[in-house]
């Protein structure tokens, strides 16, 4: 898997700082974004995260690149709706050489289990191929390709979306992959609004687990804004 940060804004914290501001401020937002001193921004933040007025945080927005991941993943990662997505199309992409998959891991360690694996990916790439050779076209010679074949995506999330996705899918609870994906994206984005993505993560990292019985039983220290 290969996660790059596509791009975001200069100063994500000032913006949404600035956005804060506005509505309490008799100048306007440019004046705002240039002239608001640094310990206005942090005060700011502070007041935003703390109090949940999170609809300043939907000003700023980051985009990613995704590669070598599984359609598994993306299906679970679409259902994400407050986000927008483009995906390699299986309709117009034939793969006309060998299809790449992603493994888990507990087919992998097993030489049986890695062996079934193989071959019914061989075997389904061997059908494929076979269907394009026939004249099918590749949109419906699709309907053959696994959960397993390699993808890639591009992702643009707001920042408050960014955060209810890491409070999902970074808890030892969600699926492997996606875990990953979303563990991956947080070390992105963290070192460019370290306030505000400071405690972002599964909910524990802020206090108590919500899965109830559920829970994986993996304590985390307490994070505490200053």
């Amino acid at each position: 898997m290969n996660v790059e940060l596509l791009q975001y804004p200069e100063n994500p914290e000032r913006a949404v700082a600035t956005a804060a501001r506005l509505c309490y401020a008799p100048v306007g937002a440019k004046e705002l974004m240039e002239t608001m001193p640094e310990e206005r921004v942090k005060s700011v933040l502070s007041t935003i995260m703390s109090s949940g007025h999170f609809s300043t945080l939907e000003h700023v927005s980051y985009t990613f690149a995704v590669d070598g991941v599984s359609r598994a993943l993306t299906h679970q990662l679409v259902r994400h709706r407050l986000a927008s997505f483009n995906q390699q199309s299986q309709r117009y992409v034939k793969f006309t050489d060998d299809l790449n998959v992603v493994k888990p891991e507990t087919v992998a360690q097993n030489e049986e289990t890695n062996r079934v694996f193989d071959e019914a990916v061989d075997a389904v790439v061997d059908a494929y191929h076979k269907l394009l050779e026939a004249g099918v076209p590749a949109e419906d010679a699709r309907y053959l390709l696994p959960n397993a074949a390699e993808t890639k995506i591009v992702i643009t999330m707001n920042i408050r979306e960014l955060l209810h996705f890491f409070s999902l899918r970074c808890c030892n609870r969600a699926q492997w992959e996606i875990r990953e994906l979303a563990n991956k994206m947080l070390e992105l984005v963290r070192p460019t609004a370290s306030f505000i993505f400071m405690d972002a993560g599964a909910p524990c990292v802020r206090g108590a687990c919500p899965e109830g019985k559920m829970t994986c039983g993996r304590p985390y220290p307490r994070v505490t804004r200053e």
